[in-house]
């Protein structure tokens, strides 16, 4: 017991099966931790029937609403931390993350010297598909933009396809971390860095989703850009 992957899920039904069917079908024993907010179309309760079928493998955390994505990876860091775990991983519900790329990331921390290891797109290797233009951009451009205000040397800041060491958790004041949408991927990240953890990036392919519908919202983008000034401005000049 020592690797866990943590899948914030809302609405997932159309994906949920076939997203813990592919962790499980990797060979290296992953664990898989649902931490569902509530979902009406009944997602908890396929996880509730596949857990029939991994017992010991397949856990759920139910929460009653939809309390937001940096929430959700917190209540599923302080589980993960609760139970031993020493890999503890973030990834989406809908493939955008290919989940054999959890193989690489695990390598990244176990065997390469990394204590955070990122799903990049943005590196060598890196690349997106199906995504329209303007999203694209967007994208790329918050990465740009999170190098310039923070310095932090992370070419895909923004990235939700993560491993972490247990080490860091540990080390990091989960209840101080204040953002719940994009903004909570660079906080973490951020956080990491300045505590001196090394943090590598591995290329993958983020391929937008099939299934099902995005969370993205204004309200997440605004966040993201005052936000990364709001976690500078208290590295800087915070007590």
């Amino acid at each position: 017991m020592e690797k866990l992957v943590i899948i914030p899920t809302y609405n997932e039904k159309d994906n949920i099966r076939q997203i813990i069917g592919a962790v499980f079908s990797l060979e290296q024993g992953f664990h898989v931790l649902i931490v569902d907010d509530g979902s009406p179309d009944g997602t908890g309760r396929i996880v509730k029937e596949l857990q029939e079928q991994h017992p010991g493998r397949l856990f759920l955390e139910e929460r009653s609403g939809k309390l937001g994505l940096g929430t959700a990876y917190i209540h599923g860091f302080k589980w993960a931390l609760a139970r031993g775990y020493q890999y503890i991983f973030e990834m989406d519900a809908d493939f955008s993350h290919n989940p054999a790329d959890l193989v690489r990331l695990h390598q990244a921390c176990a065997h390469e010297g990394a204590d955070v290891a990122v799903g990049s797109r943005y590196v060598r290797g890196g690349q997106t598909k199906n995504w329209p233009w303007d999203r694209a951009l967007l994208s790329y451009g918050a990465s740009v933009y999170v190098r310039i205000i923070t310095w932090m040397p992370v070419k895909d800041a923004t990235a939700g396809f993560v491993c972490y060491r247990r080490q860091v958790l540990e080390k990091i004041s989960l209840d101080d971390i204040r953002f719940v949408g994009y903004a909570f991927q660079i906080e973490m990240k951020f956080t990491a860095w300045k505590l001196g953890f090394k943090i590598k990036e591995v290329p993958i392919t983020f391929i937008d989703r099939k299934e099902g519908y995005s969370k993205m919202s204004k309200g997440i983008v605004k966040e993201g850009i005052l936000g990364v000034l709001q976690i500078q401005w208290q590295s800087l000049f915070g007590k």
